[in-house]
């Protein structure tokens, strides 16, 4: 039997810190899995053996409008969208596409090569494919 007793059921404390510690640090996403809620755009990262591949989903945008740079290991998405509401005349009751100008920022892995950068915007879908450096790239060894 053991000699500590708490007053409470210990994973209730545990579940109140969590949520403490959430609300303390909401705002600061520590990975590209906790971004913040109504992140824009959703995106989606992958690799294969010749590159990184980060398709951003951002319908109803104009292409001249979008923005991608990359500095120092940081993607970085940035645009706009224009509002387009219901005629003047209509009321409206709920609103739930977003307008206006966003930015989002994806940290890199370190073998990316910023000189092979190719984005496409079709359909509402970014594709941003950046190639990977030389030495990074798998390559098999001949044993002798």
């Amino acid at each position: 039997m053991s000699d500590l007793y708490f007053g409470t059921d210990l994973f209730d404390e545990f579940d109140r810190l969590h949520r403490r510690m959430s609300g303390a640090f909401g705002g600061f996403p520590t990975s590209l899995r906790s971004t913040q809620n109504g992140a824009f755009p959703h995106i989606n990262v992958g690799t294969t053996d010749e590159s990184i591949e980060v398709v951003a989903f951002a319908p109803g945008i104009d292409s001249s409008k979008l923005e991608v740079t990359i500095d120092k290991g940081l993607l970085t998405i940035a645009g706009e969208r224009k509002q387009t509401d219901a005629p003047a005349e209509a009321k409206q009751y709920a609103r739930e596409r977003f307008n206006g100008t966003f930015r989002r920022v994806v940290e890199l892995p370190q073998h990316a090569d910023a000189d092979k950068v190719d984005a496409r915007y079709v359909d509402g879908v970014l594709r941003i494919s950046i190639g990977k450096r030389e030495v990074s790239k798998p390559r098999a060894i001949t044993v002798h």
